[in-house]
């Protein structure tokens, strides 16, 4: 059977647009060359966290949705869409391995006149560069004659209730004008807005300013934070009293450590590739964003290991229940939760650890399961130190902190005077 689509990786951006698709009425094959996720989405399940629900994933499926490993199908398609994971590697550069056997897989079976758009974050340049050689090598077609090649930044609030793709604005820059306007027309049908970026650079520096601007803004709170802590002054009172300026100002929060798939990138550590001219300029502000935001689990065991201290308690043997251990509010998804680092920090210091996340039921460090409370009261209440990492909307904050021996919250979401606070 053809399809309209073809969405090439089946993970947190993939699932989502296919959703939309199907929504759309749009014929749509997932493709994932790993056959877990497949057979989970063939047997009605979700195997991303947060990416879609259980019953979501059934709708898909009676609309028509196929999951396949076959690569055969990515030749049947008018349109395709690289959702492949381009998560930072070891030196702090977009690893684009996933993004490489993609557009390998597609490039064999490409045929004229097909769209190709590429929504993995990538640094400038990877669209019209290592995309585009991978595609026309492969398929022997020349991107902007034979076929249309496209980059739009994945624009995706997992688990929110208000942000989704039809009333989120898509930005989409093609290599030719007649490319942009192939992307625009695909894009229309799902999203209420279309905007037209000048061309792939452009479209895939957006999603390098809107990460970045997210990563700067939390570590300028963050140094606010441990500022304020050590001046005996109030910073939610602060955040608080300065969001009432309507102008010039946007609220953002501390917390223990910046999760999530957006990743900050710094393109002046890339390596040169493609058809990019020049180096380019280090971002500074970026960097040292990355080391503020670093910094905070450490600041976290600091204040555990003062708390404990300040009580007559020793950080070797304490025991330590941290709560909500996934990244985000209400999701099950943990990619790079600061949770980890501070569980394996707290175990460097003797700590017993154990964890509470109704989203869950089970949970690692270093290859080691961590003990998962059942009871969460009365978990608290045998803790010599409670430490709230995600405020998950189930927890009851005011209960918690009249059970808890002691209670760090370092999201600020506790009642005033009910908790120590990062």
């Amino acid at each position: 059977m053809p399809a309209d689509l073809a969405v090439v990786g089946l993970g947190h951006l993939g699932l989502p647009l296919a959703r939309a698709a199907v929504s759309a009425g749009i014929a749509t094959v997932g493709f994932d060359t790993d056959p877990r996720p497949v057979a989970q989405l063939t047997a009605g399940h979700t195997p991303a966290e947060g990416a879609l629900t259980a019953a979501e994933a059934r709708r898909m499926l009676s609309g028509g949705f196929r999951p396949t490993t076959d690569p055969a199908a990515l030749g049947r398609g008018r349109t395709a869409v690289i959702c492949a994971p381009a998560p930072l590697g070891a030196d702090r550069t977009p690893d684009l391995s996933a993004v490489g056997e993609a557009a390998r897989a597609l490039a064999a079976r490409l045929r004229p006149h097909t769209t190709v758009l590429l929504e993995s974050p990538v640094a400038p340049g990877t669209t019209e560069g290592f995309l585009r050689d991978l595609l026309e090598e492969g398929s022997g077609l020349r991107a902007g004659r034979d076929f249309h090649l496209a980059y739009s930044p994945g624009r995706l609030d997992p688990g929110s209730r208000t942000h989704g793709i039809p009333n989120t604005p898509k930005v989409i820059g093609g290599l030719t004008p007649a490319c942009t306007e192939s992307a625009a027309a695909f894009y229309g049908r799902l999203t209420e807005k279309v905007v037209r970026a000048r061309g792939p650079r452009e479209a895939e520096t957006v999603k390098l300013l809107e990460t970045n601007f997210r990563h700067v803004n939390i570590a300028l709170v963050n140094e606010m934070a441990i500022l304020c802590h050590d001046l005996g002054v109030d910073l939610w009172d602060v955040i608080r009293c300065a969001e009432t300026k309507p102008f010039g100002f946007q609220a953002f929060r501390p917390g223990p450590g910046v999760g999530g798939h957006g990743v900050p990138i710094d393109p002046g550590y890339l390596p040169h590739t493609g058809r990019a001219p020049g180096h380019p300029h280090p971002l500074r502000m970026v960097g040292l964003a990355q080391e503020i935001n670093g910094r905070m689990p450490q600041y976290v065991i600091q204040r555990c290991a003062t708390l404990l201290n300040e009580h007559g308690k020793s950080a070797r043997g304490a025991r330590v229940l941290l709560l909500g251990v996934t990244y985000k509010q209400d999701l099950a998804d943990q990619e790079a939760s600061p949770a980890t680092e501070i569980a394996g920090r707290l175990m460097d210091l003797g700590a017993t650890v154990s964890y509470h996340d109704p989203y869950v039921s089970e949970w690692g460090v270093r290859g080691l399961p961590v003990p998962r409370a059942e009871s969460l009261y009365d978990a608290a209440s045998d803790a010599d130190l409670t430490v709230l990492l995600q405020h998950h909307r189930t927890y009851d904050l005011q209960g918690l902190a009249v059970k808890a021996q002691l209670l760090l919250d370092t999201r600020g979401a506790s009642p005033a005077g009910a908790a120590y606070r990062l």
